[in-house]
C-alpha cells in the first residue's frame, strides 16, 4: 500500500525544486506534513509523525476490534519501521502474537504497562535520560507506560516505584538515583501528592501523571489531577492515566537536553 498525498500537488512541489526554487528540506518538511497511508475506511495512518514532531504514533488498542487493530498494526510497522501498540487486551495480544510480521520484526510484550512493540529497526539512542517515579505500587502500570514510551524515543529510563508521602522518607534515596535525569515523570493517585513535591526539590523538568486509583469522593484520578493543577510548585500536568502522554513529553524534553549538550 502507497502513501496517499493529500492537499499538496506533489508534481508542482518537485519541478519548483528542480527549477531551484524550493529548498531540498522544504520539499521533506512539506511531504512529510501532508503523507499518511488509509487502512480501508477505517483509520489513516501518520507514518511520519515521528519524523515531524520527534514523538511516534502510538496505536490505542482500546475499542478496536481485534481484526482491525492487526491491520492497522501491520501497517503502521511496514509504513514506519516501528508500531507500538497500547491498552491491549488479552484478546488482542494472542491476536498480535498471531501476526504473520516481516523478515527480522520483533515482538515485545510489556505485561505492566499492557503495551506490545513490534520493531524492524534498532532504537537510535537520542542520549536523554528520563526518571519515572511513582507514589504507590498500584500506579505501576501508568508509569510503565510512560517507561516503555521514553525508551522507544531512545531515552535511558530510570525507575523508582513506591515512594508516596505517606512514608516521605522513601524518597529522598530515590531521588538520589535520578539527580541526572533530563525529565522526570512522577505518577501518583490518591490525593496526587507526590509529583508536587517533586518538583519542588529538584531543577529539571516534572510532569505530573495522575493516576485512577483511589476511591470515594474525587476518586478516579479526579482528585489527584486537580490537586497537581494546583501546584504550588511549577510543573507541567498530564491526563488521568496518560502514561504514554506522559512518557512521549519527558522523553521529547530529554531528546532536546542531549542534542543541546552535543552541539
Amino acid at each position: 500500500m502507497s502513501p496517499l498525498i493529500v492537499s499538496v500537488d506533489l508534481r508542482d512541489l518537485l519541478e519548483s525544486y528542480g527549477r531551484g526554487e524550493v529548498a531540498l528540506d522544504e520539499v521533506l518538511r512539506q511531504i512529510r506534513l501532508v503523507s499518511y497511508r488509509s487502512v480501508g475506511e477505517m483509520a489513516k495512518i501518520d507514518h511520519h509523525r515521528a519524523d515531524r514532531t520527534g514523538i511516534p504514533e502510538a496505536i490505542l488498542a482500546e475499542g478496536k476490534e481485534e481484526a482491525d487493530l492487526a491491520r492497522i498494526v501491520l501497517t503502521q510497522l511496514d509504513a514506519a519501521g516501528l508500531a507500538l501498540i497500547t491498552r491491549v487486551t488479552d484478546p488482542q495480544l494472542q491476536v498480535l502474537r498471531e501476526l504473520d510480521l516481516p523478515h527480522g520484526a520483533g515482538f515485545r510484550w510489556e505485561e505492566r504497562a499492557r503495551m506490545v512493540v513490534l520493531s524492524s529497526k534498532k532504537v537510535q539512542m537520542s542520549g536523554g535520560k528520563v526518571g519515572v517515579l511513582s507514589a504507590g505500587t498500584a500506579d505501576i502500570p501508568v508509569a510503565e507506560e510512560a517507561r516503555v514510551t521514553a525508551e522507544v524515543m531512545g531515552c535511558e529510563v530510570v525507575t523508582e516505584y513506591d515512594l508516596g508521602v505517606a512514608g516521605i522518607h522513601r524518597l529522598f534515596p530515590s531521588l538520589e538515583k535520578v539527580m541526572d535525569a533530563d525529565a522526570l515523570v512522577v505518577a501518583a493517585g490518591r490525593e496526587g501528592t507526590l509529583p508536587t513535591v517533586v518538583a519542588g526539590l529538584v531543577e529539571v523538568p516534572v510532569i505530573g501523571l495522575p493516576v485512577s486509583t483511589g476511591y470515594g469522593a474525587g476518586g478516579e484520578g479526579q482528585a489527584a489531577l486537580l490537586s497537581m493543577l494546583q501546584s504550588c510548585s511549577v510543573m507541567v500536568v498530564v491526563n488521568i492515566d496518560a502514561g504514554f502522554v506522559a512518557g512521549a513529553f519527558a522523553a521529547n524534553v530529554a531528546g532536546n537536553c542531549a542534542r543541546r549538550r552535543n552541539m
